[in-house]
């Protein structure tokens, strides 16, 4: 059991031609949708409205074999992102989200809904900004035993983490006991400005003593560990977009950790973290070349779980 805590969204896309689509997103309900589509149980611990937004994320929750871990819906609306996609499919974020369904867990419910089956926990996006639910992060990555893997995907947001000292507060928590880190090239530049980030990614592995999987879009990942920097190569893909590629990466790795019997007491063990990494890749590739967040199933990755 693999559980998620974060935001549940509705991606508002907007694409360069200005023509708008809507799809369902949020970066950790992106991550447990990637787990639970290639078979691994996956708990969503965040908030779900009641509202007709909702009731659609509920509908592809069911669909991809999702558990909701709150056991019910919130009366809150649903939170909204606005993604602007460039000519290279790239996109950048604005959120509606204030007073929102995202925002409606408290470290309390996190807590007190917490699969007791659970043996890793992932972290980050908004759930490290937006309040109570920050506050929820940190509360439930402190209370992990010492046999549950944590990985944080801090999925910096500029829009609304610049600046913000509940962002620097709670991600400051919970890298303190993360035992991986996933970065991309975006995040390292918002996390350490005018730093080289292959530099940052190796200063973030030596300050948080964790495992550290530096994406950087269509280039090479580096898995840093202990001083070690093994690069996985990444396929060149032709990409539709980018969104949720990231997520299903971060979903994809813990997926096949589950599926191969590793513990948190594996992270220490390379060659398995570098293996992991390379079925990332592959997921990740994979969900780039579908629009939207449109992760695979295990029987549509080729070579499956190998």
């Amino acid at each position: 059991m693999i559980c998620v805590l974060g935001e549940a969204l509705v991606d508002i896309i907007v694409d360069p031609d200005g023509e708008v689509t809507s799809i369902v997103g949020g970066a950790p309900l992106n991550t447990a949708r990637t787990v639970a589509r290639l078979g691994i149980p996956a708990t969503f611990l965040g908030g779900v409205s009641t509202d007709a937004f909702g009731n659609r994320i509920m509908r592809l929750l069911a669909a991809d074999g999702v558990t909701l871990g709150l056991g019910a819906q919130v009366p809150e609306p649903t939170t909204l992102a606005i993604a602007q996609i460039d000519e290279h499919g790239a996109a950048t974020y604005r959120f509606m989200m204030e007073g929102t369904s995202a925002a409606a867990v408290t470290p309390q419910m996190a807590l007190a809904h917490l699969d007791p089956a659970c043996r890793a926990v992932h972290v980050g996006t908004l759930g490290l900004v937006l309040q109570p639910l920050a506050d929820a992060s940190v509360a439930l990555v402190g209370a992990a035993s010492d046999d549950q893997l944590v990985m944080v995907d801090p999925n910096c947001r500029p829009s609304v983490m610049t600046g913000s000292a509940v962002f620097a507060a709670a991600l400051g928590s919970v890298l303190a006991r993360a035992d991986l880190v996933k970065v991309s090239g975006d995040d390292l530049a918002f996390l350490f400005p005018g730093t080289d980030p292959l530099a940052a990614a190796a200063g973030l592995a030596a300050s948080s003593g964790s495992v550290v999987l530096f994406t950087d879009g269509a280039q090479a990942v580096h898995v840093i560990s202990g001083g070690a920097d093994v690069v996985v190569d990444v396929p060149k893909v032709p990409v539709v977009d980018t969104v949720g590629a990231g997520d299903s990466f971060s979903g994809a790795f813990l997926a096949w950790w589950m599926q191969h019997g590793r513990t948190r007491a594996d992270v220490a063990d390379l060659e398995a973290v570098v293996a992991a990494t390379r079925f990332g890749v592959a997921v990740a590739g994979m969900t780039c070349q579908r629009p939207g967040a449109d992760p695979p199933r295990i029987d549509e990755v080729p070579g499956g779980w190998s």
